[in-house]
């Protein structure tokens, strides 16, 4: 397993053009070591080729990418120990059965890679079905397989685009929690998706990108609390509490529905709340829920890649697109 140093991704200003087409365009990536790293964006908003260029599969027009201080383009294969996982899908041999498909792989890898198969079937859940072939596996199962190649390696880190496409349900639940649990014993993530309940639900950093750019990067956390804390309120006279509210300092964007008020809350949230509870209690309404309310990953996924690719700086982290493309 490769010693090398830095980061387990970092890339500066990578540019890829297809013709008159920029697919990639200025990307700045820094992927820390133990993390799941989101790269968000819609079909066709270059994260596959980010991925390629990453792995040393295609070359940038301009820009570097580094996977543990190593270089793709100058080191080769050698700038790849510690790494694996699949771009797309993986492919297989369809008329081979899985553990042999493994086999093959292992001999490739070389060392100790074959005394891993056992453990790695074990891992994805298919040791019952090694022995059939693969042609008859379904699309879940082969993705599963994929990630036992990938694990044959022992990586640091893990490269997984789109690992969920095309699955069912339970398919999509049995790849979340695998990711997870890799995830908790240690190793390093980078998880391509569209799917933004899988991002909110695995990954702690994300970078979304829109049109070959990097739009936001940073904590998921600092994203989802971007705009501002809301808040949902129930009571027993919503009437009367929508007029309290709105005359309420602190509290703006008040707005009555089927299911309550919603209303934003400027300033010390806190106290804003606090006065606004007993401003409620003293006009005789009684507060049936008062809950917080974030945007969620999927609401603000869309105003930035559909919007004008901005939201406020969350503070923990979170870059807006100024900060990180151009």
């Amino acid at each position: 397993m490769s010693e090398a140093g830095g980061h387990p991704i970092e890339a500066r200003s990578l540019v890829k053009r297809y013709g008159h087409v920029t697919a990639v365009d200025h990307v700045d990536l820094t992927v820390e070591a133990g993390s799941v790293y989101g790269y968000l964006g819609p079909n066709g908003a270059g994260k596959t080729t980010s991925l390629r260029m990453l792995l040393g599969l295609i070359r940038p027009d301009a820009g570097s990418a580094r996977l543990f201080g190593r270089d793709p383009l100058q080191e080769g294969a050698a700038a790849l120990d510690g790494v694996a996982g699949f771009v797309e899908a993986p492919r297989f041999y369809p008329y081979l059965n899985g553990r042999r498909n493994l086999e093959l792989m292992a001999a490739l890898d070389g060392g100790d890679a074959r005394e891993r198969i056992d453990q790695a079937l074990d891992t994805v859940d298919l040791a019952d079905r090694q022995g059939d072939k693969v042609k008859g596996y379904s699309h879940g199962m082969k993705q599963r397989l994929g990630i036992a190649a990938a694990l044959l390696r022992a990586p640091r880190l893990l490269l997984l685009d789109e690992p969920t496409t095309g699955l069912d349900p339970a398919g999509m639940r049995d790849m979340r929690v695998l990711v997870r649990r890799l995830a908790d014993e240690g190793m390093t993530v980078l998880l391509s998706s569209h799917l933004m309940g899988e991002v909110e639900e695995l990954c702690d950093r994300v970078a979304i990108v829109r049109s070959g750019q990097v739009i936001y990067e940073g904590a998921l956390d600092a994203l989802l609390h971007s705009t501002g804390q809301s808040y949902r309120l129930r009571t027993t006279d919503d009437v009367r509490a929508q007029a309290v509210c709105s005359a309420q300092a602190g509290i703006r964007e008040v707005e009555a529905g089927g299911d309550g008020i919603a209303f934003a809350v400027e300033g010390d949230r806190d106290r804003a709340v606090a006065e606004l509870s007993i401003a409620l209690v003293e006009a005789g309404v009684g507060i049936v829920a008062l809950v917080p309310a974030s945007a969620s990953l999927e609401e603000l996924f869309f105003r930035l890649t559909e919007g004008d690719g901005l939201v406020p700086s969350g503070g923990d982290g979170g870059r807006p697109a100024a900060a990180v493309a151009r």
